[in-house]
């Protein structure tokens, strides 16, 4: 586990789970945790011991976004350039979560609002408790959607719903965030960890290398023509047809029993 209060990385039989820990402030990020953020995610990825993320937050919120207390307008805190944070920090992040090797499962407890919003819908399966919410609250002080929202929410929802949901900042609850295609599923406050659990290990047990090119080529995807798409397919077949878990696959399919997939 991590030493770091505010972040905490607990590694478990394949499921690395990322808890955003400042219930607080209902896990607003700060300056400071960002680059440890970063690093998390790195050690995710690079250690080799993981084959799942889940990300979530401690508390009653998943992540209310930047932690606007931390910059003091009395003393002149607040920063005349808010593109320059989001290069050093929040962009990173964003782009780690897109392009982890393995499965990223959010459990989205509570609110998930500005960057904390972007956070969770990076997940590729989302899973949010009935009582959770979903806000773009950018225009309510004077700034625009981050954290990649712009590009990912009207892929979800839809030109017309992802320009309401940022001109008029308001709540998204969690059913209607499932309704509308944004998340996968929602379920009772008190089965959101269970839930979410029971997906990550099922995750981790699958064939790892398989599910990194599924993530790789759905985002891809979005950006491709059908002939490129068929070309990157046919790449990535290649990949996967090499591993081990592939052969372990079809064999067990013929023997007519489970698979045993170690990840490679």
């Amino acid at each position: 586990m991590s030493d770091a209060p505010h972040l905490l990385l607990d590694m478990a039989d394949g499921v690395a789970t990322l808890t955003l820990n400042r219930p607080e402030r209902l896990n607003a990020l700060a300056p400071e945790s960002l680059d440890l953020f970063v690093r998390l995610l790195d050690r995710v990825r690079d250690e080799g011991q993981a084959r799942v993320l889940l990300l979530t937050g401690a508390g009653r919120a998943f992540c209310s976004g930047a932690d606007l207390a931390a910059w003091d307008p009395v003393t002149g805190g607040i920063p005349t350039d808010r593109g320059e944070g989001l290069e050093r920090g929040h962009n990173l992040i964003a782009d780690r979560l897109r392009y982890l090797p393995v499965p990223v499962v959010c459990a989205v407890n509570g609110v998930a609002a500005g960057g904390g919003c972007g956070y969770a819908l990076a997940g590729d399966i989302v899973i949010a408790a009935r009582s959770a919410y979903f806000l773009q609250p950018f225009a309510n002080i004077g700034l625009v959607p981050d954290v990649g929202a712009t590009w990912l929410l009207p892929r979800l929802v839809g030109k017309a719903r992802a320009t309401a949901m940022m001109l008029l900042g308001e709540r998204v609850p969690a059913d209607t965030a499932a309704e509308w295609g944004m998340i996968w599923q929602v379920v009772d406050d008190d089965a959101l960890m269970e839930t979410a659990l029971a997906v990550a290990r099922k995750l981790a047990a699958g064939p790892t290398v398989a599910y990194g090119l599924m993530r790789q080529g759905i985002a891809d995807a979005l950006e491709s023509s059908l002939t490129q798409t068929l070309a990157m397919e046919r790449r990535h077949q290649r990949i996967a047809g090499a591993t081990t878990d592939h052969q372990e696959g079809v064999a067990a399919f013929l023997e007519k029993r489970s698979p045993r997939f170690e990840g490679r």
